[in-house]
């Protein structure tokens, strides 16, 4: 199976990367230091010259500026994109948990859009989309080569509109065509419920601007119905991460210490180089606390966490926090692997440069990078095993990503046997329905509640394939609190 090439969120506007988890600068321009390389961009103006002179049709200005932009950036690692007025926009918008769409990720594999996964209770998902389908045709318009960028503005539309999508699914004969009706869909970040007397359920689907909120109202709200809580389910699972603040905030929220390190950054600029602490100034910089009279339980009660290998960024930066602190017991799988810092670098007033500018480190200077967090308890997604393992695009899949520390190349796998693979796993997937999050079919939920009671976890039934990471080197004073800390830049 060929590597996905590329990532995006259809409504959400990522056009390239798993959600990020962003920081944010307005400073656009530094100085280098390095000369200009005259040669390579005297080369660059002959071309621009040669394609309005000899092209086959005028082409405007704006567009080769823009493209040899885009160009540039995205040839570093698959999370750098250079935001032109549309992508902007839909990225404030996916920060503000708004947007008109079909509620699809995407990747693009062998020419083809491919499902990552349908967003929970959006369009797509009660259409029946399944992670690992193929998108053909978009408004029987092949996609066979089109670039994903292309396909994602296909693909979006007025809210009451339809979009057709052709769709082919491993193991069944033939395509078949869905209407989907796009929509603007505010998608809820946090949703919490009792699983049984005494363990809750606290699930965060993806770090958004109001999910401090949602949390610590969901928070209240169990504590509430049932005040002697003996324990606690956070489910990261599939949440493709999002804001830093986020990230911080949601940590802090279970440390029973305001000032813990939550995560470190190291880059190449001295301004890349950060500690963020569980403190209100690194979460929450203006208004009100989010996470003021959160109950007292939230801070003592024992927690698992949950993980799989759609946990990225800033779900794995709490899921690192919480397991270096022995705060929680991470469960699952191993995550997606995305530990880079995009900063957003603005150009225009409705321009900007998403670039990969420091990697993140967990508390005790483990990298996540391409390696990700590694489960205490490994355990499958369903009793019979997990059939989507060997179908999950990770960050180490990914082209052109950004190495991890100690980063281990896996031993090449024969094709046939890795093909052979894919298709039990389609097997399994086939008749199967969408993991209901939650619910009373959930086996990797059943297996938390099962520890908090110890009783027997039924661990996964045979080794992960993907490479556990090397022995972090931490970082020099990763655990120390420096004499002066300044909260995050904006």
């Amino acid at each position: 199976m060929g590597k996905a090439k590329n990532i995006g969120l259809i409504g959400l506007g990522m056009v390239a990367g798993v959600a990020a988890s962003f920081q944010f600068s307005a400073h656009a321009q530094k100085e280098t230091g390095a000369p200009l390389p005259l040669d390579e961009l005297r080369q660059l103006a002959d071309v621009y010259g040669l394609i309005k002179t000899d092209y086959v049709e005028p082409v405007s200005d704006k567009k080769l500026l823009s493209e040899a932009i885009g160009g540039m950036v995205a040839s570093l690692d698959p999370h750098s994109v250079y935001l032109d007025q549309k992508a902007y926009k839909e990225m404030k918008e996916a920060v503000q948990g708004k947007f008109v769409g079909v509620g699809i990720e995407v990747a693009s594999e062998d020419g083809y859009v491919k499902i990552v996964a349908p967003i929970e209770d959006s369009p797509a998902h009660k259409a029946g989309i399944k992670s690992g389908d193929l998108i053909t045709r978009i408004d029987n318009v092949p996609v066979r080569n089109m670039s994903l960028d292309e396909a994602i503005k296909r693909m979006r539309g007025k809210a009451g509109s339809k979009v057709t999508l052709t769709i082919a699914r491993r193991g069944e004969d033939r395509p078949w065509v869905l209407p989907v009706q796009r929509q603007e869909i505010t998608v809820a970040s946090v949703k919490a419920k009792m699983i049984e007397p005494g363990y809750a359920w606290l699930r965060v689907s993806q770090f958004q601007e109001n999910t401090l909120e949602e949390l610590a109202k969901k928070a209240k709200a169990l504590y509430a119905e049932d005040p002697q809580i003996k324990g606690l389910v956070l489910d990261l699972r599939n949440d493709p991460g999002g804001l830093l603040p986020g990230a911080v905030g949601v940590s802090a929220a279970f440390l029973p210490q305001q000032d813990q390190l939550i995560v470190s950054t190291k880059g190449q600029l001295p301004d890349s180089n950060h500690q963020f602490y569980g403190r209100r100034e690194f979460y929450a910089q203006r208004g009100a606390d989010p996470l003021a009279g959160l109950p007292a339980g939230l801070k003592t009660v024992p927690m698992v966490v949950l993980v799989n290998g759609g946990s990225a960024s800033a779900s794995e930066i709490v899921a690192g926090a919480l397991q270096d602190y022995k705060r929680a017991i991470i469960m699952g799988s191993q995550t997606f692997g995305k530990g880079s810092v995009q900063t957003l670098r603005q150009l225009s007033p409705d321009t900007a440069v998403k670039l990969t500018t420091a990697r993140y480190y967990t508390p005790k200077g483990r990298p996540i990078q391409a390696t990700g967090i590694v489960p205490d308890m490994r355990v499958d997604e369903t009793a019979e095993g997990d059939a989507l393992a060997v179908l999950r695009v990770r960050e180490a899949d990914l082209q052109r990503h950004l190495a991890g520390e100690g980063e281990k190349t896996p031993a090449a796998k024969d094709q046939k046997e890795a093909l052979e693979a894919q298709q039990r796993a389609l097997a399994q997937l086939k008749d199967r329905k969408p993991l209901d999050y939650g619910s009373k079919d959930d086996f990797q939920l059943a297996q938390a509640i099962n520890h908090f009671k110890g009783q027997k976890v039924e661990l996964a039934k045979s080794e992960p394939e993907a490479l556990k990471p090397a022995a972090p080197k931490a970082l020099p004073g990763a655990e120390q609190k420096p004499a002066e800390i300044k909260g995050p830049k904006k």
